[in-house]
């Protein structure tokens, strides 16, 4: 049975300095009669509410799934990578692209224990391009799940996307679909799956974080 996860307020917490800011910038100019200013900071800070928004998800509850992380447009679908990000025999890839208008929050793509966490400083070019997932910086978690396969899912920082948000910790455990961080404004994230897992997506399909599966483990 499918279950429905709503974690914490409509909005992210961490836009809410961002909220802040925009909205007391439009008041201050409402303030000083500066209309046309203060009707385009309204706008910005409408946009910033909608940008850190936090929709309920309905979460498949399959076995062996493995759900999007991120709301977005699938970039990179490769079935079998040959030698994974392990060293060991490779499975699928996705990288899934979220541009200014997706929801930034990221969702766990599958349940598990998370065995590490390791952030990597590193470029702010175009995160829809391959080159990024290996310049760009980039936080990766490893997930063992109870069946024993390793996932690895990689936030990446893109060209707007400045701040990565992760508040997983080596020995944590998750479920799939549970809220893990988000990216601020424009990003990527890839999920690395064992050998022998299946792939359901395709290259420029949209998918919506913890409701669209990308496979199956095998």
């Amino acid at each position: 049975m499918a279950r429905t996860t709503a974690e914490g307020a409509w909005v992210a917490r961490e836009g809410y300095p961002f909220i802040a800011i925009a909205g007391a910038a439009c008041l201050l100019a409402l303030w000083a009669g500066w209309g046309l200013v203060g009707l385009l900071l309204a706008l910005l800070t409408g946009w910033v509410v909608w940008f850190f928004r936090n929709p309920p998800r309905i979460i498949p509850a399959a076995d062996g799934l493995v759900l999007a992380p991120a709301d977005g447009r699938v970039v990179d679908a490769t079935p079998d990578v040959g030698t994974g990000w392990d060293g060991e025999a490779g499975g699928a890839r996705v990288g899934i692209f979220m541009n200014v208008f997706n929801v930034h929050v990221n969702r766990m793509p599958v349940t598990g224990r998370v065995e590490a966490v390791e952030y990597v400083p590193g470029a702010f070019i175009n995160a829809s391009l391959d080159k990024a997932s290996e310049h760009n910086e980039r936080n990766g978690v490893t997930v063992r799940t109870p069946e024993g396969h390793a996932v690895r899912f990689v936030q990446i920082a893109g060209l707007v996307a400045r701040r990565i948000v992760c508040w997983l910790r080596p020995g944590a455990e998750g479920a799939a679909g549970d809220i893990f961080g988000l990216i601020r404004f424009g990003s990527r994230v890839d999920v690395h799956l064992p050998a022998g897992a299946e792939l359901w997506v395709t290259e420029g399909q949209r998918v919506t974080a913890g409701e669209t599966v990308l496979g199956k483990l095998p």
